[in-house]
């Protein structure tokens, strides 16, 4: 087992997924570290965990929703986002100030947002089919900066796999939570 994606709550409370070496499906877990040091396990039966802004799994090609409280954390589990297996698989994500979903697609060469309705509305194509993860930076946060991956591709057939690439999205995101000790 391995450690993948991970992210805070707006409480303070640091979330993190596993999944097995092998992605043995089912094998992974999404765990929570609360601000007194004591880790609860939230999900079982997570095969790769993946962007926290709540979305623990990538195998099902899905981006799932909760609702959040304080007191009981994540409830009410429900799909968010499908994405089409010819678009390439879900990973890493972040959120927009409009409350809209940017979602990094292993296998897609993209980072595609999504309306709070689940409806597709833009997307960044990239010169690297391995997308893993997307995040707001910059001054204003209108910057979105997105990683690749090199793992298992010849660099001659992708010479920018595994590139950091940015994009102007004309859009601020949200600031990343803390974790409150």
């Amino acid at each position: 087992m391995r450690f993948n994606d991970g992210g805070c709550d707006p409480d303070g409370r640091f979330y993190c997924g596993t999944m097995a070496y092998d992605v043995a499906p089912g094998r992974g877990s999404l765990l929570r570290l609360d601000t007194d040091g004591s880790v609860t396990r939230v999900l079982t039966g997570v095969t790769i965990s993946n962007g926290l802004a709540w979305s623990p799994d990538t195998a099902t090609g899905r981006v799932d929703a909760f609702d959040y409280d304080t007191e009981r954390g994540l409830t009410a589990r429900r799909t968010a986002v499908r994405i089409p297996d010819a678009a390439g698989l879900p990973d890493g994500l972040a959120v927009d100030a409009e409350g809209h979903l940017w979602v990094a697609l292993w296998g897609g060469s993209a980072v595609h947002r999504y309306t709070p309705q689940g409806r597709l509305d833009a997307v960044v194509e990239l010169p690297a089919t391995q997308v893993t993860a997307c995040a707001f930076g910059g001054p204003d946060l209108d910057r979105l900066y997105i990683t690749t991956s090199r793992m298992g591709l010849d660099p001659a057939a992708e010479p920018l796999a595994g590139a950091l690439f940015r994009a102007d999205v004309g859009v601020p995101g949200l600031p990343a939570g803390a974790y409150r000790a």
